[in-house]
């Protein structure tokens, strides 16, 4: 009896052995097929993919739905004539001309100064180490903290009026009238100049030195060197920090909201301004058509920049 009962179970691993080492040589093999068709890459992908539709994709072509009805409960599809109202509307009209005075300012200072800090670290002054710290500094300071300052800089009563009452200059009301627009610049390469400086100084790092070297050997004069070489070199990391620092540029809502609040002096009202206050509304079309106008512009000034930079870079492109 004991015997009858041993066999069956003997049989029964077996089979089981058999059939986990099917499933294994299963797995291997889809394993393989995966990666000879070229499709795990892909399946890898896939999650972010997901997310990138469902919390970007499907949003934004909500987005452009509600842009071209009359609101959201009658949702009569009027086409552009949303478009043609938020064109037309004195509150958008003035907060695109603030947003785009400052980042025609702002963004060119950002890029070219920065430049020319990673330029002054690559010679090799003394004290390095602390000068790039410095710059690097304002990145670990809280907006708060930053705002604070800036209030007690550039308030009518600040440190800054009682310095230049010093010269008998008169006091300016820094931060309500046309002044503004120069303390959110300041503001803003404050903030930026840093990392982009450090972006630019590893771009300088890399470029071949013996492409320097021959032209040195040759004579070739630092004027040539730096725009006929360098620059070359250097323009994918002057497009990625123009990129960058123009999209800082739209995000600096924070900052002169926490100095202005809502409804601040007319050269302050952003772009930002203008979306708060209409979502505050509840204005959905409104809303929705002034985002999808900015993007259209972001979209057409980024693609005018990779366009430039292809033309600039590509004798030296690989």
């Amino acid at each position: 009896m004991k015997l009858k009962n041993k066999q069956p179970v003997k049989a029964d691993t077996n089979v089981r052995s058999t059939e986990k080492i099917k499933k294994k040589s299963r797995k291997g093999s889809f394993r393989q097929t995966l990666k000879s068709d070229g499709a795990f890459p892909y399946l890898c992908l896939l999650p972010s993919l997901i997310g990138v539709l469902i919390f970007f994709i499907i949003p934004f072509c909500v987005i452009i739905y509600y842009s071209m009805v009359d609101n959201p409960i009658n949702r009569e599809f009027v086409f552009l004539q949303n478009y043609i109202n938020i064109v037309k509307n004195t509150a958008f009209r003035r907060a695109a001309l603030n947003t785009l005075t400052f980042s025609l300012s702002s963004v060119p200072l950002a890029v070219v100064l920065s430049l020319l800090l990673a330029m002054l670290l690559d010679c090799k002054i003394p004290f390095v180490s602390q000068f790039r710290t410095s710059f690097l500094c304002p990145m670990m300071v809280p907006v708060a903290s930053v705002v604070l300052i800036w209030q007690v800089i550039f308030h009518y009563n600040g440190a800054l009026n009682d310095f230049l009452a010093n010269f008998g200059v008169d006091k300016i009301d820094w931060l309500k009238s046309t002044k503004g627009q120069v303390v959110i610049v300041a503001l803003f390469l404050w903030k930026n100049l840093g990392y982009n400086m450090i972006l630019f100084l590893s771009a300088l790092n890399n470029i071949p030195k013996d492409t320097i070297e021959v032209a040195t050997l040759e004579g070739a004069s630092a004027f040539y060197k730096f725009f006929r070489i360098k620059l070359r070199y250097l323009s994918p990391t002057i497009l990625f920090v123009t990129v960058l620092s123009l999209i800082n540029s739209f995000k600096v809502f924070r900052e002169v909201y926490l100095l202005t609040g809502d409804y601040p002096y007319d050269s302050l009202y952003m772009l930002q301004h203008f979306m708060n206050n209409t979502f505050r509304n509840i204005d959905y079309q409104k809303l929705s058509s002034a985002a999808i106008l900015m993007a259209i512009v972001m979209i057409a000034i980024i693609g005018a920049l990779f366009i430039a930079e292809n033309k600039f870079g590509e004798d030296v492109e690989g």
